[in-house]
This record gives structure tokens, C-alpha cells and sequence, in this order.
């Protein structure tokens, strides 16, 4: 897999930064997009240090014109990741059941499915203006879905349809790009110790570390999976469980700790 040319969305922390940290060497070029820049700053020295050369930019996502100006002024492109997401949980409203507010559902739909589209949309026309290697192949574009996109939880709901989204769109749309050589990958993982879910206080099944994460999804995208899935038998699980009726999976879940109202912040944890 050439990996020469790399963009990644969500670098300053959690799986985009240990993706980048992973990806830097000598004669890498890795441009790195967050949000936070000391954490950005971090995450470009480290890669330095590791021998590769490094172009950081402070970049909301969320920003479709920033993104195309962005990844179309950088040139040639092997390999591009959009890992920046957030997530939040529902909240106890008094009289009423719980619920996310406006605000917190636009930003969550907009920040993980319209910061993927701003991120992918560009890098396919990129892409696709390049030569295909020996294998055909002219680039990679990767995003991080999740394995609550499989589900309805009721304690997420527009995490979960975000990530629903991110993964329907990069799956549907690979089959169609695998055409012109530009190959699409989707994450469908579990919990990874990230920034992220520093904050639950509840057990996580199948906690992965972000070293092993970023380790499985680059061993994905190299094989050029479609939808790359751990830890499996949560993946495998969550298919199951989105098999029954609606009320029946919300009794199990409401029992849950997990994504109880209130059990993460109400804007969100930015992970780019």
C-alpha cells in the first residue's frame, strides 16, 4: 500500500493521531487537520520526530468550503482518514422524558457526517485525477464510523445515526469508486480509549487501546476491506441485537449504564 502522500481529519487525538503516529516516517508527508492546536502542535512533533514531514492545519471540519480550499490545494493524495467526532448522551428534562437538545444534535449530525462528506467528497475529486498504480488502485479514503451505527441506543440517538450514516455512505459509495481505483473503507469499531471516553464511568466491553486500534484499521484499509470491524463479537452482537423489535432491545438497553441521560457532557468531546 503507497503511503507517501497522507491526509488525516481529527489528528490531535485519539485514532487520527495514532493513525499518524503510526503512518510517520522518512519520506512521509502527513498533513494533519484539529481543531486544538496545542494538541495538533503535539501530534506534528511526535510525527517529526519520527522522521516524516509534517503540514498541520487548524481546520474545523465542519466547514465545507475551509475543507475543499484545504485538501485540494495539497496535491497528491495515497491515503486519507477523517477521524474527527464527537459524541454526547441524552439528558433528563424536567416534566418530559430525556432528550437531546437542537443545538446538540445538529452539531453531532454536522461534525460526524458533514465533516466525513466535507473530508471524503474532496479527496475522491483529488484521487481521482491521479495515475493508477500496478494494482489499479489510485488512492484510499478511510472513516471512522462506529459500532453504535449498527444500533438504535436510546441514550446516543444522533450519535447513532451519524455514524449510521458515515458508514451507509462509505460502504454504498466504495462500490462505486472501487471502479475508478479509488478504494473506500468504513470503521465499525467499539470502544477505543480515546479522549473521548475518558469521562464514562461505566463499563466499556472490548475497550481497545488506540495503538491497536489504529494498527487494525491500517491493516484493513491495506487489504482493502470495505467495512472493517473490531472488536467482532460486539460487531456481531450489535447486528443481532438490531434485530428485535424496537421495545424489546430499549428494555436491555435502558438497563444500561452505558448512555444514561447525562452520562456525557451535553455539547460533546471533540476528538479532532
Amino acid at each position: 500500500m503507497k503511503q507517501d502522500m497522507i491526509l488525516i481529519t481529527g489528528a490531535s487525538s485519539g485514532i487520527g493521531r495514532a493513525i499518524a503516529l503510526h503512518l510517520a516516517a522518512p519520506g512521509a508527508v502527513l498533513h494533519l487537520g484539529g481543531r486544538n492546536a496545542d494538541r495538533l502542535a503535539a501530534t506534528a512533533r511526535a510525527c517529526v520526530a519520527r522522521g516524516a514531514r509534517v503540514l498541520a492545519r487548524c481546520q474545523d471540519v465542519r466547514d465545507a468550503e475551509g475543507m475543499a480550499g484545504w485538501i485540494g490545494g495539497v496535491g497528491s493524495l495515497d491515503l486519507v482518514f477523517a477521524c474527527a467526532g464527537i459524541t454526547a448522551s441524552t439528558m433528563v428534562r424536567r416534566g418530559g422524558g430525556p432528550r437531546e437538545s437542537v443545538g446538540q444534535v445538529r452539531r453531532v449530525l454536522d461534525v460526524n457526517l458533514g465533516g466525513v462528506v466535507n473530508t471524503v467528497l474532496p479527496a475522491m475529486e483529488v484521487i481521482g485525477r491521479q495515475e493508477r498504480d500496478g494494482r489499479g488502485i489510485r488512492g484510499r479514503i478511510c472513516a471512522i464510523a462506529s459500532v453504535a451505527g449498527l444500533v438504535a441506543f436510546p441514550g446516543t440517538p444522533a450519535y447513532c445515526a451519524s455514524k449510521a450514516a458515515v458508514d451507509r455512505f462509505m460502504v454504498a459509495t466504495g462500490g462505486n469508486t472501487a471502479r475508478d481505483g479509488i478504494l473506500l473503507s468504513s470503521v465499525c469499531c467499539g470502544f477505543v480509549r480515546t479522549p473521548m471516553v475518558a469521562g464514562n464511568d461505566f463499563p466499556m466491553p472490548g475497550l481497545t487501546e488506540a495503538d491497536a486500534a489504529a494498527i487494525a484499521i491500517l491493516r484493513g484499509v491495506a487489504a482493502g476491506r470495505r467495512r472493517i470491524v473490531f472488536p467482532w463479537w460486539l460487531v456481531a452482537g450489535s447486528r443481532l441485537m438490531d434485530l428485535l423489535p424496537p421495545r424489546w432491545a430499549e428494555a436491555y438497553y435502558n438497563r444500561q449504564p452505558a448512555g444514561r441521560p447525562g452520562s456525557m457532557p451535553e455539547t460533546g468531546g471533540m476528538s479532532s
